[in-house]
């Protein structure tokens, strides 16, 4: 599996350079979405720009990366997205579930929103 890491002080991209999101990719996909958050990556920006399709394997990988992100940081999901991956997501019924920002840049302003938030609740309580 190709990807790139582009890890910053607040923030890391995770691209994965492939055009198919599927079960031969999945489960390499988990251990490195478990290896970030084990190493400390607050928050992660996936950027699925590369990729054209997505299986319930590939799917499933994604979900995971959201669960372990859940109550942590934040997990978001950097586009832009094809209409295959985002008609999969309509149909999973999870465009509620998971944050979806149309480019890199406005997701790494919104997680510096988010952090900002965490930030003025945390001194609020």
């Amino acid at each position: 599996m190709k990807f790139e890491l582009d890890k910053q002080d607040k923030y890391s991209i995770f691209k994965i350079e492939v055009a198919n999101l599927n079960s031969v990719v999945a489960p390499d996909l988990k251990s490195e979405f478990i290896f970030l958050r084990n190493e400390g990556v607050k928050n992660l920006i996936f950027d699925l720009s590369d990729v054209q399709y997505v299986d319930s394997s590939g799917l499933s990988a994604i979900l995971t990366a959201n669960r372990l992100w859940k109550d942590y940081g934040s997990f978001v999901i950097a586009g832009p997205l094809t209409d295959a991956v985002k008609k999969l997501i309509e149909i999973s019924r999870l465009e509620t579930i998971l944050t979806i920002i149309p480019t890199v840049s406005e997701s790494v302003e919104y997680v510096y929103m988010e952090e900002l938030e965490r930030t003025m609740l945390g001194e609020e309580e």
